[in-house]
């Protein structure tokens, strides 16, 4: 095992968890792995794939992710297959004699086709080694991506008893580990939880306010290749366009564009032909990109699991990462109706996932504590690495500034939404203001003094305290709630925090960045992106931003040198060796 992990991976030594996961699938044990995204998953059952006969089965749900799984054990010199319905019948029957022949070590295939009876009657013909599902939190209906093809998963071990499974996933809470072991019958199986702590991400909150504005605001100050999810396609594609205006090379993706648009926007952020990517959560599961620097969040997610799983994309290589998310408390209501319009036990299971997702919004204590424990990693230390740690929330007496908002909300009548509120304490006349009348209320200006965004941040704080409520059936309205008239009285004291009107600094998280040369890091990216070019591959797939960093920082000019740096084995040696020794090489004589 160790030999496989330094020859053909690179690695010196395994990541926490997976020698014991691969020792018990050698054993021919059952497994259930519980890893964070970019804790190396692949690896429980690529090694097996190599040290024991038999072919591994990988159940994958996305053609796309199977596409790059592929490359990817190619690159290090794995026989990798797959079958899926992007193929012709005679590329299919072109895998199916590999199979035959026993040329593959692994062969990733969709789970409808690994229930079709004559798949499954050909597997029989064959010696399996191992079933690993990946994706398990689709099996269960508990899960947040629950598939109906997933859930039927169980049946493979009527036809394969004696084959062992591994179920892996980086997104499943208590309810949903235990439906994964029931529906895929693994009684006795070994249960390795790792932790789902990723503390290279740092997490921050803000107050959603101009979204496009702060958008451009975060990237135009940060390097590398980002994704920003959006609720809606028609947003999307607003925010794409908006974005190539301004001079970024940007992306659109979501379920409205053919599958050869989506197939292309994909393949050319992967290929770093593009630095951002606007998408729905359609854009999920197949990125497999290592080198995301961040993730935004335009709207609110509907679970902690899409949360996690869609912050998960950012930092795999281990290297600091941002997870950013615009909160305002008109789209919780939105989303909150949206659920509520469903029928079913489903309903209520989402419900309870979305309010634990706007709990995780409105926070005021360590975001990456409240995120742990909701998958019952319960942590009592604050990570130094969020927003709320880097940036404690401060308070104020905060009586008058709330009796401004809430007057103005009644001097509206009660009729405006929180952007209106807003222009009024302004004292700006849109068209909408005037018709209204609400140019010539008392309140009209008295906040002139202060930000929009302050403004905003002092309503959304109102109404998670329940003194303001939003009305979605009078189009975001805001509206009075009895507790508000103790505050219009003046008769208690009320504290709200200092608001937030920038995004809080990195520098401290990535202070801890290694100490490399930086413009020879930039020339290895270049050589990087030429080879993967030539070879039509992700740049990520030659290596890793880990590893260039690694050789910026060492410098290898012998092939002895280059075999120590983090991710280079005997295949990629061959592969790329000369040309990055020589690449440093000549950098060192510049």
């Amino acid at each position: 095992m160790t030999k496989i992990l330094a020859d053909t991976f690179g690695y010196s030594t395994f990541r926490v968890g997976q020698e014991i996961v691969i020792e018990q699938a050698l054993a021919k044990k059952d497994t259930l792995v519980l890893m964070p995204t970019g804790g190396g998953k692949s690896l429980c059952y690529q090694i097996p794939a190599l040290a024991q006969d038999g072919l591994v089965l990988v159940v994958s749900p996305l053609i796309s992710l199977m596409q790059d799984q592929v490359e990817q054990c190619r690159a290090v010199g794995i026989n990798a297959g797959l079958v899926n319905s992007a193929l012709t019948p005679e590329q299919i029957q072109a895998v199916f004699g590999q199979m035959h022949r026993h040329e593959l070590d692994i062969l990733f295939v969709a789970p409808e086709r690994l229930l079709q009876l004559n798949f499954m009657e050909r597997l029989q013909e064959l010696n399996i080694g191992l079933i690993a599902v990946d994706e398990a939190h689709c099996v269960s209906h508990w899960g947040h991506d629950f598939r109906q093809d997933y859930r039927m998963l169980g049946k493979v071990r009527e036809h394969l008893p004696y084959v062992p499974i591994m179920a892996l996933t980086a997104t499943a809470d208590l309810a949903t580990r235990e439906d994964i072991t029931h529906q895929l019958s693994l009684d006795n199986a070994f249960v390795h939880l790792a932790s789902f702590d990723r503390p290279n991400i740092q997490y921050t909150v803000a107050s959603k306010y101009k979204p496009l504005d702060q958008i451009v605001e975060f990237i135009k100050q940060r390097d590398g290749s980002g994704i920003i999810y959006c609720n809606s396609r028609k947003k999307v594609d607003e925010i794409a366009t908006k974005l190539n205006q301004r001079g970024y090379r940007c992306g659109a993706y979501h379920a409205g564009l053919t599958t050869d648009e989506r197939a292309q926007a994909q393949r050319d952020f992967q290929v770093d032909n593009l630095e951002l990517m606007v998408a729905t959560v359609a854009f999920g599961m197949g990125i497999n990109k290592s080198n995301v620097r961040f993730v935004i969040h335009h709207d609110l997610p509907r679970s902690i699991e899409a949360y996690y799983q869609e912050t998960g994309r950012a930092g795999r290589d281990g290297l600091p990462a941002e997870a950013l998310l615009l909160f305002a408390e008109r789209d919780a209501a939105r989303i909150q109706e949206w659920i509520e319009t469903g029928e079913g036990a489903r309903t209520e299971v989402e419900l309870e996932k979305f309010a634990a997702m706007q709990k995780f919004a409105e926070a005021q204590t360590c975001r990456r504590q409240v995120l742990l424990n909701y998958f019952a990693q319960y942590s009592d230390t604050q990570c130094g690495n969020c927003d709320v740690c880097l940036d404690p929330p401060q308070h104020f007496s905060a009586l008058e500034i709330a009796q401004k908002v809430l007057s103005c909300v009644y001097r509206m009548r009660q009729q405006g939404t929180a952007n209106q509120v807003v222009e009024v304490l302004k004292g700006r006349k849109p068209a909408k203001i005037i018709e209204f009348g609400f140019d010539k209320i008392s309140t009209f200006g008295i906040g002139k003094n202060k930000p929009d965004e302050y403004w905003f941040n002092i309503i959304n704080q109102l109404v998670h305290q329940g003194f303001l409520r939003i009305d979605i059936t009078r189009y975001g309205a805001l509206s009075l709630t009895e507790a508000a008239k103790d505050v219009l009285r003046g008769t208690f004291e009320l504290q709200l925090a200092v608001p937030r009107l920038t995004v809080v600094s990195t520098r401290k998280a990535t202070s801890a960045a290694k100490n490399y040369d930086k413009a020879l890091f930039a020339k290895l990216k270049h050589l990087r992106k030429q080879l993967a070019d030539q070879q039509d591959i992700p740049p990520f797939v030659v290596f890793s931003d880990a590893s260039l960093m690694d050789m910026a920082d060492q410098l290898p000019q012998t092939q002895y040198d280059f075999l120590q740096i983090s991710g280079v084995g005997q295949v990629k040696l061959e592969k790329y060796g000369n040309d990055f020794i020589a690449a440093i090489t000549a950098h060192c004589m510049a």
